[in-house]
């Protein structure tokens, strides 16, 4: 169960991967296979290519990818 914030609309693929256990790579495969999330290209970011999920994105990532071991 992943629970959050219920002011929290948008997370970054940080907070997803902290929250569901999936490392970033396999966040990001899944994110552009099942077309879930955003890529935004945010001057002010760290990464200029952040991906960005809303709840209902998180909870579809949840479901469909299992926690990584590695």
């Amino acid at each position: 169960m992943v629970r959050v914030k219920t002011s929290q609309e948008v997370f970054t693929e940080d907070e997803v991967s902290k929250l569901t256990g999936i490392c970033r790579e396999h966040l990001r495969g899944l994110a552009r296979n099942k077309h879930l999330g955003t890529l935004s290209r945010l001057a002010e970011s760290v990464d200029p290519e952040t991906w960005l999920f809303t709840r209902s994105d998180l909870l579809i990532v949840n479901r469909l990818q299992a926690r990584c071991e590695h």
